[in-house]
């Protein structure tokens, strides 16, 4: 029996994502008390971090994309074949790039700090992805949901955006700071927007599966929230740009619109929580539990978001710990409670296995023990980057004296970083495990 494809991509994103973290809390520890670890130092660390946790987001969007199409959507893939090239492209592009970093070989830019030439087959991977997609859900006739929408855009946006991101290697925007760090900006700003799409697309599926209801993805909030998002998507990045000299209204307008995709999200979150029969939230009681607190993060880092939009309050915060944590609190709080929603989702259906009682109160405590730390390491980061601003603008302190003022915060946050490694292993170990067992059938 030939086994889905996207459980593949699934699987190695559970990987990716424990992988990612435990090198983040390396590094973190290795930011805060220099000397730790030297091994492997931080310089090796940062990049391993950031690259594998991206590499979660997008493994474990796309196999949820793989998987849902064929198995609910009615919608045979165009072609499995392509869709095994795709994931031994990552595969062998991905271990050439961890392979880079370990014997420091770098050569790029924040994000994709490995040597440019590796960005040729991740680019020939997604136009395998796009081309797959496409061929394959235009064969759904009449209206599509609103997910086909979203991931349709985040697939097209990402290939746009990623080679937005590469046009650095040209003497015409290299050799131009301010054009340079324009475009990379606006590149990386969109970029995020483009993940969004298939992670949020990924969200209202699970949703609608959980209900049975179609109406959830056919709704004109629905639509709304992929409208706001395309929007967003456009010209929400300008909001990183504040300290570039660009002309004030696309400040203005990206402030304007940087907010509205969260808030509609939000709302569709909490209508269809209100109105799932007790009886669903049970039996999909993993799956409903992420994203119930994917809407709570979206309140919180909200509130963080609009903060840091206001100009004036942006001079503070511009390249402090809080632009880290508004980051984190989307990446972690925001689209991996999603995503492990979607993925515990495949796992149960896939495997249908039923966890013990005992793998699912590790789950559980692994939930708790992951957002209360998300918790304890945001407002930590916060409260550094809130007290560095004012040190850096009002009292202009040196760096070593600024670094020495908020010590004791960052060293709060590594420990609540450590907690938030703890809290998903013990949340994605069982269903690694589970899954594990389900691949290694004949």
């Amino acid at each position: 029996m030939k086994k889905e494809v996207g459980v593949f991509f699934i699987f190695l994103s559970i990987v990716a994502l424990l992988a990612g973290m435990l090198f983040g809390s390396l590094s973190a520890f290795q930011f805060v008390f220099p000397g730790f670890f030297d091994l492997l130092p931080f310089f090796k660390n940062r990049p391993l971090h950031v690259s594998l946790v991206v590499s979660w987001i997008f493994l474990s969007a796309i196999g949820g994309i793989y998987y849902y199409l064929p198995k609910y959507c009615n919608l045979p893939l165009f072609s499995r074949k392509m869709a095994v090239i795709h994931i031994w492209l990552f595969i062998v592009t991905g271990l050439l790039i961890l392979t880079c970093y370990l014997f420091g070989k770098f050569g790029g830019r924040e994000y994709w700090e490995f040597p440019a030439i590796l960005a040729i087959p991740i680019f020939i991977s997604w136009v395998l992805f796009a081309f797959n997609y496409f061929k394959t859900v235009f064969k759904k006739i009449g209206q599509w949901p609103v997910y086909l929408w979203m991931w349709a855009t985040g697939i097209c946006f990402f290939l746009f955006t990623f080679t937005e991101s590469y046009l650095w290697v040209f003497p015409y925007f290299r050799d131009n700071l301010i054009r340079d760090l324009t475009v990379q900006w606006k590149a990386y700003g969109a970029l995020t927007g483009s993940w969004n799409m298939l992670v949020y697309g990924t969200a209202i599926f699970v949703m609608e599966r959980i209900k049975g209801d179609e109406t959830v993805a056919k709704s004109k909030l629905a639509f709304w929230m992929y409208f706001l998002g395309l929007t967003n998507l456009l010209f929400g990045w300008a909001h990183h740009i504040y300290i570039v000299p660009t002309v004030p209204w696309i400040r203005y307008l990206a402030y304007a619109i940087s907010m509205t995709e969260l808030l509609i999200l939000s709302k569709i979150i909490w209508n269809w929580k209100s109105s799932l029969e007790q009886a669903k939230k049970d039996y999909y009681f993993l799956p409903f539990r992420f994203l119930v607190a994917s809407d709570v993060w979206i309140f919180l880092n909200l509130i963080l978001a609009i903060l840091i939009s206001i100009p004036a309050v942006n001079v503070y915060t511009h390249g402090t710990h809080i632009t880290v944590a508004h980051a984190m609190g989307s990446a972690i709080g925001i689209n991996t409670m999603i995503l492990l929603s979607s993925v515990l989702f495949i796992i149960n259906d896939v495997t249908k296995f039923n966890f013990p009682k005992i793998q699912k109160n590790i789950i559980r405590a692994g939930f708790w023990i992951t957002n209360i730390s998300l918790l304890t390491f945001l407002t930590f980061l916060t409260i550094a980057g809130a007290e560095k601003g004012i040190l850096v603008i009002e009292n202009k302190l040196s760096f070593r004296a600024i670094m020495q003022e908020i010590s004791p915060y960052l060293i709060s946050f590594a420990w609540s970083g450590l907690g938030i490694f703890i809290g998903l292993i013990m949340t994605t170990l069982p269903p690694l495990i589970a899954m594990f067992q389900y691949l290694k059938k004949k």
